[in-house]
């Protein structure tokens, strides 16, 4: 099983589809990275030899940030887009949708469980 910058590629898929199991990396990303390195698409991960894995390796770590780097990276910039008190970071920091999205009826995945208001018995 080839571990590429801490994640443990499935042995039986595609490289390229392989790769995207890394954080930060897609389908694109993932081919242009196969193109870079002069690895077939159609070649399995069990397939890799240590010395392509390495080359990959070296690619993924030398010109994209993934994973933990990229999480941190994302986590950064919504608490800049807070601390600014920006419309977005305002949003972040309310649990509301951040993108324009309606809030009247859906936007539960952001707001929580309903919290009925109202319609007390006397």
């Amino acid at each position: 099983m080839a571990r590429i910058a801490g994640v443990d590629l499935p042995k039986k898929k595609r490289v390229e589809y392989g790769l995207t199991y890394i954080y930060g990396i897609g389908l694109f990303t993932s081919r242009k990275i196969l193109n870079a390195v002069g690895i077939s698409y159609d070649k399995r991960v069990y397939e890799l030899s240590e010395d392509e894995a390495a080359a990959i390796r070296k690619e993924i770590q030398e010109h994209y940030m993934v994973e933990g780097d990229l999480r941190k990276s994302v986590a950064m910039d919504i608490k800049a887009l807070m601390d600014l008190g920006s419309y977005r970071g305002l949003r972040h920091r309310k649990g509301l949708p951040v993108r324009g999205q309606k809030t009247k009826t859906n936007a539960r995945t952001r707001k929580g469980r309903r919290k009925t208001v109202g319609a007390a018995t006397k």
